[in-house]
């Protein structure tokens, strides 16, 4: 059977729900099923292995301390570049990919980030073959998060910003939820947090931390939303 999609899986989703108890939660739910991941915002569709790497790639830029519009903009300059495979990326060597990360305004982590790459990519290709093998040799989800924790500049966050985005797509992949998704779950009197954590995140991000209250999609519903 051919693998669904990340968009089919989404509208799966929003159907379920919308065939479920008309309440206040599902109204919220509703509205983060129609938030765009930073993934679907980029094009990828992470039920292909290939977009699967490419947001490997972009989750290790939104990772570092740095603005999303940054993060976003640099990627989109590697997607240019079509550096976007581990074997175009080794082949383009340091100095390219200090240019790219330049290109995009990555100035602050530039030198470190050109560098993890590098290292990264080696070591996903020596050790595994692939990305797709390293989630096939993994045991459970915290082995697989473990693995990735292993590649240069993955740590726990950008372990998360990866991962959130694979659940129903990845068997493995189902990382605790973040903190800040929790803090913005807990805002909204939302239980379930892990089919909505790339919606909450993204909330937090564009409306919450910069008190953008009168444009959120979901304020009427914010126990903290600013009048």
């Amino acid at each position: 059977m051919k693998p669904k999609s990340s968009t089919e899986l989404k509208t799966e989703l929003r159907r379920n729900l919308q065939e479920g108890i008309s309440t206040g939660a599902s109204r919220i739910e509703s509205a983060l099923l129609r938030l765009q991941s930073y993934s679907e915002e980029f094009g990828l569709d992470v039920s292909r292995p290939e977009d699967r790497f490419k947001w490997l790639l972009a989750s290790m830029l939104f990772a570092r301390r740095i603005s999303s519009e940054l993060a976003k903009r640099t990627y989109n300059r590697f997607e240019e570049g079509g550096l976007t495979t581990p074997e175009r990326i080794l082949g383009a060597g340091w100095d390219r990919l200090v240019e790219v990360l330049d290109s995009g305004g990555y100035v602050r982590y530039d030198f470190s980030t050109a560098s993890n790459l590098m290292e990264a990519v080696n070591k996903l290709l020596r050790e595994y073959g692939s990305l797709e093998n390293m989630h096939t040799v993994s045991d459970s989800p915290r082995d697989l998060e473990s693995r990735l924790m292993g590649l240069k500049g993955m740590g726990p966050v950008g372990v998360n910003i990866f991962l959130r985005e694979l659940r129903c797509v990845w068997e493995k992949a189902d990382p605790p939820p973040s903190k800040m998704a929790e803090a913005v779950s807990k805002r909204l009197g939302l239980d379930q947090i892990r089919p909505y954590e790339s919606a909450l995140v993204r909330l937090n991000l564009e409306y919450c931390k910069k008190r953008l209250c009168g444009g959120c999609p979901v304020r009427d519903c914010c126990r903290e939303a600013e009048i």
